[in-house]
């Protein structure tokens, strides 16, 4: 499939070195970068050789799992602490409703007329992003265990469970699973991955109305508590990178995860063969007998901050775009991330964001509004989950935390 058709604990302070990178010129004069992003290793690249670049009189990155916590406070400010935040589909969305990233439209076509258009990221009419990579979260299992058990790697979300509770009842692991079930966006996540396999619609048709507590919504809070019981009894803290570590730990055997993080979980770095060696990606899993899979298609890109020089907005798209040139694809870097670059070959680490792909996986909803509902399902599902409210009540909530927004925001009346 040719990609130019589609559409761990801690923070990373990210420089430039002569040791790593070679500088770059990137017909920068003059201005600085200052970058805000995530902190997995297809970012870390991005960002080390944007900072390549000759000419700039700042080149900075901070790289951090709690990006989303600063991006908006660090763009608010004039100038803005940051010349650039890299975003997914979600992320974007805060950006854009407090008017801190600016239209690339003028800087595209002075700078960026060779980026091709599928990386152009339009919102009403105007491009607002760049994007770079493709991601979505799949299976993830364990070779071994599965061939030990007898059973295939699961196609669905029931079968995830059969296969859970078989590795627990012949003593091998007590739990299984794996989540990045963290209370908060995480948590959220897994909501929405599971709402939309359940076929729910997030919102009354052509409007910010909110619609989850439904059949849809019960079902999608009833499985993920079906789920969590062969977790890790601390998974409501276990993000990303808590995951992958209990993965490379040996503790779990099947998980849903991020295509950007599975890079790091089939390497030896941190791990043991028996672990790394046996590391396979699948598909992402369908739910209750639906079509599509319980998954959303994602895209991390770059923006420009409007609080910044021209100046340094021009050399912030320079060095950014430098960033996600062909000159960063190697034999390191390709296994990173499905990359939406020229020259990228996929490795088999990448197969199950492929499959996402050929799936048609539904891509997250990029709604001004939909960043409040995600935040009120992060804020208002963990009591469910730990037996302190039923499952009614919790979608009644998470209905309410997100009517109160969505009215002060003016999305609703």
């Amino acid at each position: 499939m040719n990609l130019r058709h589609i559409l761990m604990t801690g923070s990373f302070l990210v420089a430039a070195s002569a040791s790593t990178t070679m500088a770059a010129d990137c017909a920068i004069d003059s201005g600085r970068l200052s970058i805000v992003g995530n902190e997995f290793p297809a970012i870390q690249t991005v960002a080390r050789n944007a900072q390549a670049c000759d000419g700039l009189s700042e080149a900075k990155a901070n790289l951090t799992a709690d990006h989303q916590k600063i991006n908006l406070a660090g763009m608010q400010g004039d100038p803005a602490e940051y010349t650039t935040a890299i975003v997914a589909n979600s992320s974007i969305v805060a950006l854009m409703n407090e008017d801190v990233i600016r239209p690339l439209d003028d800087l595209v076509a002075a700078y960026g007329q060779d980026i091709p258009k599928n990386q152009l990221i339009t919102i009403n009419g105007q491009v607002m992003a760049v994007a770079f990579m493709a991601n979505a979260q799949h299976l993830v299992y364990r070779k071994d265990i599965l061939e030990q058990i007898g059973m295939e790697p699961p196609k669905t979300y029931e079968d995830m469970l059969a296969t859970a509770e078989k590795i627990r009842a012949e003593g091998i692991l007590e739990y299984p699973l794996g989540g990045a079930y963290m209370a908060g966006w995480n948590l959220a996540q897994e909501f929405v991955n599971m709402y939309i396999g359940h076929g729910g619609d997030f919102y009354e048709p052509g409007t910010a109305q909110v619609s989850i507590n439904n059949e849809a919504g019960l079902a999608t809070l009833e499985m993920l508590k079906s789920l969590s019981a062969y977790m890790n009894p601390d998974y409501l803290t276990h993000d990303s990178n808590a995951t992958s570590a209990e993965w490379e730990a040996g503790n779990v055997a099947l998980m849903n995860m991020w295509g950007s993080r599975t890079g790091v979980l089939m390497d030896a770095e941190g791990s043991t063969p028996e672990v790394y060696e046996n590391t396979m990606v699948g598909a992402p899993m369908t739910v209750a007998g639906g079509d599509s899979p319980a998954s959303t298609l994602w895209w991390d890109g770059w923006t420009v901050a409007k609080n910044i020089s021209d100046e340094d907005a021009a050399a912030t798209f320079k060095a950014m775009k430098h960033g996600i040139s062909s000159a960063i694809l190697n034999d390191e870097t390709m296994g990173q991330a499905v990359w939406m670059i020229e020259g990228y070959q996929p490795a088999p680490v990448n197969e199950g964001v492929f499959s996402a792909i050929s799936m048609q996986t539904t891509p997250y909803p990029m709604l001004p509004h939909h960043g409040l509902l995600h935040t009120a399902l992060g804020d208002n599902i963990a009591d469910f989950l730990q037996g302190k409210e039923s499952a009614e009540q919790a979608l009644s909530d998470i209905e309410a935390a997100y009517m109160t927004a969505a009215k002060e925001k003016g999305f609703v009346n």
